[in-house]
């Protein structure tokens, strides 16, 4: 496999297959979102098209970055989310990078969203459609941010079949600026174990597919079972 690392705005033509990278928090929250009971996350482009989704299915889970507003329901925390029942419910999500990348990359053929959380559910995925051209898409600071830098190489790596030790790659995550920002209350709308939560590797057996459905960018989890005999390291 051929993978590409870029940020958002080295984005110079829509990629083929385009893996959106947001660990700290936006696919990580997306990933507890599926676990409790979600069918669907919608990607919104804006927080006003959010509020306006909302506003027309008042039975929508808004979700928004920093603090909780006014007709959002919480926010972008994997710790918060956790503990909310989404059985059956479309949870709307606008961050301020993970939506950005995958709405970015909406013409690939083929978009997979995620973070620690799914990577290994993500890997096998890319291993099953052989694809030989990945782009990845480092969200975080511009395409600077190490914790998704790092998932993004541990996911290449072992989209080959590669035996990866994912010890260093979860290191530099821990070690980035988002977990320091977020560790030390920089960022608002936070719970204590958010960290904790975004650096647990292969959490659920799933992948995210983001695809069009009725003029919306539509992110849904794709069980994707490990084959007898595979090893996950």
């Amino acid at each position: 496999m051929d993978p590409r690392f870029l940020g958002i705005t080295e984005l110079a033509e829509p990629p083929r297959v385009a893996v959106v990278v947001d660990v700290m928090r936006a696919f990580t929250v997306a990933a507890w979102a599926f676990a409790q009971g979600a069918e669907r996350v919608v990607l919104a482009e804006s927080l006003d098209e959010a509020l306006a989704l909302k506003d027309r299915h008042p039975d929508w889970v808004a979700i928004k970055d920093g603090p909780s507003a006014p007709g959002f329901d919480t926010v972008n925390s994997p710790g918060l989310l956790r503990s909310i029942d989404l059985g059956g419910r479309t949870v709307v999500q606008k961050t301020t990078a993970g939506t950005v990348g995958a709405l970015a990359v909406r013409e690939a053929s083929l978009v997979l969203c995620a973070g620690f959380v799914v990577a290994e559910a993500t890997a096998r995925l890319l291993r099953i459609r052989e694809c030989d051209a990945v782009t990845f898409v480092v969200t975080g600071e511009d395409g600077r941010a190490d914790e998704d830098l790092a998932c993004a190489q541990y996911i290449a790596r072992r989209a080959t079949g590669a035996g990866t030790d994912a010890a260093e790659y979860l290191r530099r995550a821990g070690e980035s600026r988002a977990a320091a920002e977020l560790a030390e209350g920089v960022r608002q709308g936070v719970h204590p174990d958010d960290v904790a939560l975004c650096l647990e590797l292969d959490r659920f057996p799933f992948a995210m597919v983001a695809a069009w459905e009725d003029s919306l960018m539509v992110l849904r989890s794709r069980a994707v079972p490990s084959p007898t005999g595979e090893s996950s390291v």
